[in-house]
């Protein structure tokens, strides 16, 4: 009977202690990855299963604790320490330890006090379990103030760039507030964060009060001779598509869209920072200049937030075969898509924020949905024109893949009062065109086209005078 009671206490240890290892193994760590951003800094956890965590946010010196239960420190984890960029805006370094022998402590310790987002994604594409976490400044990075920095860091003259040196016969309230930022010194006062963005309802009283906009015009007549200057910036919103945890789709030869579209965009925010239409200077803004992931709203909230004349999205298209080819524009559609394949590309590119990682317990999604629905039929007849020039100078550097400017359902192009189109380069998925445009030369040629489209454009349709206030 005494050597039965110890089997059982021996087996019954046993048990505990292989639940207890299997308990403490939990989770395995599978990656980590660091997205640096002046908007925001991104820490992605990849594990083969879901973890569980506690934060705790210290001021002072600010930092954030993180307790990873279930887990074992790893190499994985360990090269979280060594992943650190000197030149995030956010993150000052981190540390890793085995807390206890069922948690692991993660200290981020920041530049700068900041609202943290964590989150947890399921497996999605290439991806496993992710646990997000996104460290946002207290004092938000405003769209504006991101133009207005960019202008002043290329040390041109305002008179250099068409603008006038004062702003009395300059009748454009953003040109002006870049035109005396570039005058001052570095040190002058940066203009206030952007401010909560008004509700959908504000948004649409205020067009209903504001002065003439292309969309209370049925159409666009050829300008006259007095309508070829409007005195005033012009301002091109790019974005290049995916970024981040989202590598966009990967051609046979490992090329990422993410960083050919970002190239290409980098190459075409300079070409029309140094450009003009009918004396009216030109300024590009991008809604990501480096490798991060930004949602689909939020691009579109910051073209709105610059005042943007336009919106140019870019990507690299993809196929199941190879054999597909051709460069194509989108613009948005109302109602159903002008085709079955412009239906699925719209499908796929809203994905983008599945695979980048989206906190949509963080998001008013009344507010999101509602906003993306904004659009309007002069936002769509205006897209098609700016489409329809882009295509047509795109087709005289390499081959389209549809003589039109298709329309679908895409997220991105849903600003009601910019007019917006996605321009797919190329098929990635074929090696001869994942070739060339991973070629400087094409990429050049390919920028060359799109500013020509932009100008052709504004030639034919002038930007009115802005009346809207900052």
């Amino acid at each position: 009977m005494r050597h039965d009671r110890r089997r059982l206490v021996k087996a019954g240890f046993l048990v505990l202690s292989l639940g207890a290892a299997q308990l403490a193994r939990g989770a395995n760590m599978l990656a980590v990855r660091i997205w640096p951003a002046p908007d925001y800094s991104r820490v992605t956890l990849e594990s083969d299963a879901p973890i569980k965590t506690t934060q705790t946010f210290v001021a002072s010196p600010p930092r954030l604790a993180v307790d990873i239960e279930g887990m074992q420190l790893n190499a994985a984890l360990r090269e979280l320490v060594g992943k650190v960029q000197a030149s995030d805006p956010n993150i000052a370094g981190i540390r890793v330890a085995q807390f206890n022998a069922n948690v692991v402590r993660m200290v981020i310790d920041l530049k700068h006090p900041i609202t943290p987002q964590v989150f947890s994604l399921t497996p999605v594409a290439p991806y496993a379990h992710r646990l997000v976490l996104d460290l946002y400044p207290v004092q938000a990075v405003d769209p504006l103030e991101q133009l207005i920095q960019q202008r002043m860091a290329t040390s041109v003259p305002a008179t250099a760039m068409g603008l006038p040196s004062g702003p009395a016969s300059f009748n454009d309230p953003l040109g002006e507030l870049i035109a005396r930022q570039s005058q001052s010194s570095a040190s002058a006062a940066i203009p206030a964060p952007m401010p909560p963005a008004p509700s959908v309802t504000t948004r649409r009283q205020d067009a209903l009060s504001k002065p003439e906009t292309f969309m209370d015009r049925p159409g666009r007549a050829p300008p006259s001779a007095s309508q070829d200057t409007t005195d005033r910036l012009i301002v091109i919103a790019l974005d290049p598509g995916h970024g981040g945890e989202d590598p966009g789709a990967i051609g046979p030869g490992g090329t990422r869209e993410k960083d050919v579209v970002l190239n290409i965009a980098k190459m075409l925010r300079d070409r029309i920072n140094v450009s003009s239409v009918n004396g009216n200077p030109m300024r590009a803004y991008l809604t990501r200049d480096a490798d991060f992931f930004i949602p689909l709203h939020v691009r579109v909230q910051k073209a709105r937030r610059v005042q943007a004349d336009l919106f140019v999205s870019i990507h690299a298209d993809a196929f199941f075969t190879p054999q597909a080819r051709g460069a194509s524009v989108f613009a948005l559609s109302q109602g159903a898509a002008s085709s079955a394949a412009a239906r699925w590309m719209a499908q796929k590119e809203n994905q983008a924020d599945l695979i980048g990682g989206m906190n949509l317990g963080g998001q008013d999604n009344q507010v999101q949905r509602a906003l993306l629905d904004m659009s309007t039929a002069a936002q769509i007849k205006d897209s098609l024109q700016l489409g329809n020039n882009l295509l047509r100078e795109i087709g005289s550097v390499g081959r389209l893949h549809k003589p039109r400017v298709e329309q679908a359902g895409f997220a991105v192009l849903k600003a009601p009062d910019i007019p917006s189109v996605l321009v797919e380069t190329a098929f990635i998925s074929n090696p001869e065109e994942e070739e060339k445009l991973r070629s400087e030369a094409y990429q050049k040629q390919l920028t060359e086209a799109l500013m020509r489209g932009i100008q052709h454009y504004f030639s034919r349709n002038p930007p009115l005078a802005r009346n809207r206030g900052l």
